[in-house]
C-alpha cells in the first residue's frame, strides 16, 4: 500500500468509525423504547465504557464498505454495523474478564470489570449482545422483513457456538490441551472470524445481492479474518505493550499455540502477503468499486496494533 493510499484508507476508516460511534452513542442514550421498563444508569454506564472507548472499528467498516460495493442503503448499512459492533464490543467485555483472559487494559483504558466490578461487566456483555439484535430486528433499520429476519439468523450463527463463542470455548481448552495446526485455523476461524466473514458478507444481505455475491464477499471475510488473527498472533510475538493498548505475549504465558509462534515470525509474514493477494483476487470482479475493500485487506494483515 502506497502512502497516498495509506492516507486515503485511514481517512475512510476514521470517518465510517466516526459515524458508527455516534450512532452507538445516539443508540444507548436513547431513552426506553417500547417494551423496555428502565434502563438502569450503572448499567448503560458500563455499556458505554465498553463501546465508546474509540477503536478502529473495522468490522463496522466491512459491513459499510461492502454494502456500499452494491449501492445499498447507507443508514440500514449504518445500523448494522453498529449491531454488530455492540456484539463484538460484548466479547471483548466478557473476554478480558478474570475468568477469561483476564486483562486490566482495553484499548489503553481499564477494562470494564476493573472501571466497575465484574457482575456489572458480565451484565454490559450480556446487555450489548441482546441489543445488537434489536437493533437489527427494529423496523428503524429500513430493510424489507425478510433481510433483516436473515442478518438476525447470519449474525446469530457468527456469534454463538458455531462461531466465535465456540472458538472461544476452543481457546480455553488449548491451554489445557494444544491443539494441532487444522485445530488451530478451526479455533481462529470461529474466534476472529466468524464475526469478520459476517461484516463482509452482511453488505450483500443487506443489498439484497445475488448469493454468488454473497458467498464471494464471505470468503473475502474469511481471508482477511484468518489475515487479522495472524497478524495479531505476530503483534504479540513481537509488539510491546504500549504500541498494542494492552498486554503481549500473553498466549506464550497461557501456553496458547498459534500459528505465528508454531511457524515462527518470518512464516507468518509470508503467509500474510498470500492472503493479501488472495482476498485481492476475490474482488477483482467489482473493479474500482472494491479498492476500499482492497485496501482494507492489506491493512489488517501489515498493522502495527
Amino acid at each position: 500500500m502506497s502512502k497516498d493510499d495509506r492516507i486515503a484508507f485511514e481517512t475512510a476508516l476514521f470517518m465510517r468509525a466516526a459515524a458508527v460511534e455516534t450512532e452507538l452513542r445516539r443508540i444507548l442514550d436513547a431513552r426506553p423504547l417500547t417494551g423496555e421498563i428502565a434502563r438502569p444508569e450503572r448499567l448503560m454506564a458500563a455499556m458505554r465504557h465498553g463501546v465508546l472507548n474509540g477503536g478502529k472499528r473495522l468490522r463496522p467498516f466491512l459491513v459499510m464498505e461492502s454494502a456500499a460495493l452494491f449501492l445499498a442503503d447507507n443508514d440500514a448499512a449504518l445500523r448494522v454495523a453498529a449491531a454488530l459492533e455492540c456484539v463484538h464490543c460484548y466479547s471483548l467485555i466478557h473476554d478480558d474478564l478474570p475468568s477469561m483472559d483476564d486483562d486490566d487494559l482495553r484499548r489503553g483504558q481499564p477494562t470494564v470489570h476493573k472501571a466497575f466490578d465484574e457482575a456489572t461487566a458480565i451484565l454490559a456483555g450480556d446487555a450489548l449482545l441482546t441489543l445488537a439484535f434489536d437493533i437489527i430486528g427494529d423496523e428503524a433499520t429500513a430493510l424489507p422483513a425478510e433481510r433483516r429476519a436473515t442478518l438476525v439468523l447470519a449474525l446469530a450463527r457468527a456469534a454463538g457456538a458455531g462461531g466465535m463463542v465456540g472458538g472461544q470455548m476452543l481457546d480455553l481448552e488449548a491451554e489445557r490441551k494444544r491443539p494441532d495446526e487444522a485445530g488451530i485455523i478451526t479455533l481462529q476461524a470461529m474466534k476472529t472470524g466468524a464475526l469478520i466473514r459476517f461484516a463482509c458478507e452482511a453488505g450483500a444481505i443487506i443489498a439484497g445481492a445475488p448469493p454468488a455475491d454473497r458467498e464471494r464477499l464471505a470468503e473475502f471475510g474469511s481471508a482477511i479474518g484468518l489475515a487479522f488473527q495472524l497478524a495479531d498472533d505476530l503483534l504479540d510475538l513481537t509488539a510491546d505493550a504500549k504500541q498494542m493498548g494492552k498486554a503481549t505475549n500473553k498466549d506464550a504465558a497461557a501456553g496458547k499455540a498459534t500459528l505465528a509462534a508454531l511457524h515462527g515470525p518470518d512464516w507468518a509474514r509470508g503467509q500474510l502477503h498470500g492472503l493479501i493477494d488472495q482476498a485481492h483476487a476475490l474482488l477483482e470482479p467489482y473493479g474500482d468499486a472494491a479498492e476500499l475493500l482492497k485496501q482494507a485487506a492489506t491493512f489488517v494483515a501489515t498493522r502495527s496494533s
